[in-house]
């Protein structure tokens, strides 16, 4: 592989950390929902309503007790399981159109309206129904499809800026760690409920929203799209530079006095740091953003969009399930099971971040996450044949294994491979589909999690929580069938066995090599990887 030199700025900092905070207080919005589930099925049922191990009982006037939908503890969950496939619908549609609106307008704009405006949403549905004592079915569900498609700005957007400040040569280890952002807002949201839910869970969604809405502003005045926009805005010189190991011109930026506190930079051509040549402010629009279409059939896609649609089924059913499943099946309390569910979280964030590194050492994705899958098979019927008089600790352990093998390649798929496929070669003449392909698979992956939450409680009611965990498994083997591809095609490139057989192939070929041929090719490259085949 060729010599890589990449050098960080402070700019890379913030830009990691703002965009790592946007998504993560994103999903602590989502995840407060699904932490009090509970506390909602019991404010929305007689029988829940006066169980005995409330944490605190609310006395409301008899007009609005009668107000209020009833249903049965079946009927409410499955209208819960109603809201969430609502949600993940449009939150799915709205991705295939957000991430063209964040290639054809500015990402901070696209992405600053997206959580400011879903913050105002959750506040209205968390927080202002529970305090006005407003419980109508039909406002909950226009508020659910609103957040959904609001949020859907938020993915394609910060995927897309950090693909444009990290280059290749490390994305799998940053965008690995970066990724983790889902799992640690969901972290952020389980703690945040754990602690104020015996005051009322209408104070978790008030806190996370008000988060979210401070960080829209923040973004807005702060967040930088990429790095040709900086340089737009600073007085820079440009002069050419020959990089001795690599034998090609490589961009040099030096800044001017009044910049003095800005970092010296030197980039190689594989990282997309500064642009090719010099932007001009006549310049600034000249790539146009792809169409859907094309975004849909380049190399790769629909394969990942696939393969992403039915491993999001699992990862989104622990996300919304978790706790619920967790009060149900082993009888802990809604705090206790809260506390219990952020270990699937943990495991995703050290899976993601160790998958992501290893792929960048590899050079390959395929060859790590089709592995990790397999392992994930034994440890869901693990986790599913685990007894209700398993302790605690036994149960975070093995939960965690679940949100290693599957959080983690969900990290890598939606983050890593996403930004790859949507900076392959052959988008050479039009460089401008990041933020449309990540949303694609992104927004094929919350369909087929949709579906998995409408589905989820009928199988839940009808059979037993065992048989939830049979589907798991059926789609982990699926999401494996469509990966396998890239596997094959990886392991035919990596793996020593499988290119001996290559270059015996190669010796029995009619043509012999022709020994010119090799010093025509101004450098060597490395065999072609999954996003850079045509």
């Amino acid at each position: 592989m060729p010599n890589v030199e990449m050098k960080f700025s402070y700019h890379h900092v913030v830009i990691f950390c703002l965009t790592f905070l946007s998504y993560s207080f994103f999903h602590a919005t989502r995840k407060t929902l699904s932490n009090v589930k509970s506390s909602i099925s019991d404010e929305w049922t007689i029988e829940g309503f006066f169980k005995s191990n409330r944490t605190h009982l609310r006395i409301l006037p008899n007009e609005t007790w009668n107000s209020r939908s009833v249903f049965e503890q079946k009927e409410a969950d499955i209208f819960l399981g109603y809201m969430d496939t609502s949600f993940m619908l449009f939150y799915a549609f709205g991705l295939f159109l957000s991430g063209y609106l964040g290639d054809k307008f500015e990402l901070r704009k696209v992405l600053s309206f997206g959580m400011f405006s879903s913050g105002i949403v959750v506040l209205c549905f968390g927080y202002v129904t529970e305090v006005t004592h407003t419980y109508k079915k039909y406002l909950y569900m226009i508020l659910m499809v609103l957040n959904g498609l609001l949020q859907s700005l938020g993915w394609p957007c910060v995927v897309a800026i950090m693909g444009n400040w990290f280059g290749k040569s490390s994305r799998g280890f940053i965008l690995g760690l970066w990724s983790s952002c889902a799992s640690v807002g969901n972290i952020i949201g389980a703690l945040v409920t754990a602690r104020v839910l015996k005051y009322g869970y209408e104070y978790s969604f008030l806190i996370t929203s008000t988060f979210l809405i401070g960080l829209a502003i923040i973004n807005f005045f702060s967040l930088i799209s990429s790095p040709a926009d900086l340089l737009r805005s600073r007085k820079y010189v440009y002069e050419p530079i020959v990089d001795a190991n690599e034998d090609v011109m490589s961009p040099h930026c030096s800044y001017t006095e009044s910049d003095v506190m800005a970092p010296h930079c030197s980039y190689t051509e594989s990282d997309p740091l500064l642009p090719e040549e010099i932007p001009e402010e006549e310049d600034e629009d000249k790539d146009e953003a792809i169409r859907f279409l094309d975004a849909f059939m380049l190399p790769g896609v629909l394969l990942c969009a696939f393969a992403y649609a039915f491993l999001k089924l699992v990862n989104y059913s622990f996300f919304f399930w978790l706790p619920l499943y967790l009060d149900r099946n082993f009888h802990w309390s809604e705090d206790t099971a809260d506390k219990i569910s952020i270990w699937y979280d943990v495991g995703g964030i050290i899976g993601g971040t160790v998958a992501g590194y290893v792929s960048d050492r590899i050079g390959r994705r395929g060859i790590v996450v089709v592995p990790m899958l397999i392992f994930a098979i034994p440890s869901l019927v693990l986790y599913s044949y685990l007894p209700t008089s398993v302790s605690k600790n036994m149960n975070a352990f093995i939960l965690s294994i679940c949100g290693l093998f599957i959080g983690g390649v969900a990290s890598l798929i939606s983050a890593a491979i996403s930004a790859d496929l949507g900076q392959q070669k052959t988008l050479s003449k039009n460089k401008r589909a990041l933020a449309t392909v990540t949303g694609i698979i992104d927004g094929t992956g919350s369909l087929g999690a949709a579906i998995g939450q409408v589905t989820l409680p009928y199988i839940e009611t009808a059979y037993n929580w065992e048989w939830v965990f049979y589907m798991f498994v059926i789609m982990t083997v699926l999401t494996i069938a469509c990966l396998m591809p890239m596997f094959i095609r990886d392991a035919r490139e990596t793996l020593p066995c499988c290119k001996r057989r290559n270059n015996t192939d190669a010796e029995v070929s009619v043509d012999p090599p022709v020994r010119e041929r090799q010093n025509t090719a101004p450098y060597s490259d490395p065999p072609p990887s999954y996003d850079e085949i045509s």
